[in-house]
């Protein structure tokens, strides 16, 4: 079968645009955080309908090669009619990791998706990434209809305290910016880590449980049964949060429903 005529997807079967207005079933104050893991033998498939049983607002996505998000995003509106914008904030080209060729390998980072369109993006790398280069990246766009600076991050590896505390101190500077902001990702910490001690007097988790002392409840959120993703909250309050192991990483998904009134 040929589609021609306007009907007919521009740049291939998953490329075409389809205007905000066509969203459906998107939770409009929910909001979610995954590590996708890479390298993993996962299908993007798989990972389409993991986002897609939750229907975030907006996703934010770390170990994320550019070539699976956007294959993501193409299964999330071909299989399951739900349509997003993405914006990358890539940190490394790594043929390992993402494919390619080596003289042209594949793109490697963060990556954030939202149902509504997104401005003000920010990446950067940060100064010293630890055992491999790693940065943040930020977006404005709507979350229950409001205004929201949206943070995606991914901190050095384990063992490396001193390293997130110096790149948490670089974050945290620009969290402290806005009035109304959350910090999505993997921070590679438990919560009491001193290193943290710099989004705690910021920002609360999602969780109201979980705190940054042995008082708190943390629920876990990796395969090893540690707390390593967080939605951190500045100027709005959680409703529920949930906690959802899946088979397709060693991360499990961390969502939640917010209250920003």
């Amino acid at each position: 079968m040929v589609l021609v005529g306007p009907s007919a997807p521009s740049g291939g079967l998953f490329a075409r645009s389809v205007p905000v207005e066509a969203v459906r079933d998107v939770v409009p104050n929910r909001v979610m955080t995954w590590n996708i893991c890479n390298p993993c033998e996962t299908s993007n498939v798989d990972r389409a309908a993991e986002i897609a049983t939750y229907a975030p607002q907006v996703i934010g996505l770390q170990e994320a090669c550019v070539r699976d998000v956007e294959r993501i995003r193409d299964y999330l509106e071909n299989l399951h009619g739900l349509v997003y914008h993405v914006e990358y904030g890539t940190v490394l080209r790594s043929w390992g990791r993402c494919g390619g060729v080596p003289w042209s390998p594949g793109a490697f980072g963060q990556a954030i998706l939202s149902a509504a369109p997104m401005t003000d993006r920010v990446t950067a790398e940060y100064p010293d990434g630890g055992s491999e280069d790693r940065g943040y990246m930020a977006v404005t766009t709507l979350v229950g209809g409001q205004s929201v600076r949206v943070f995606n991050t991914h901190l050095a590896h384990r063992r490396q305290e001193a390293v997130r505390a110096h790149q948490i101190g670089v974050l945290a500077a620009q969290v402290a910016r806005h009035d109304r902001a959350m910090v999505l990702g993997d921070f590679n910490a438990v919560p009491d880590s001193p290193e943290l001690s710099g989004m705690w007097t910021l920002a609360a988790d999602t969780d109201p449980q979980c705190r940054p002392s042995s008082t708190g409840t943390c629920e876990v959120t990796t395969d090893w049964q540690s707390k390593f993703d967080y939605v951190f909250l500045r100027g709005m309050a959680p409703l529920e949060h949930r906690v959802h192991p899946s088979p397709y990483s060693d991360h499990h998904l961390l969502r939640t429903d917010l209250d920003l009134t």
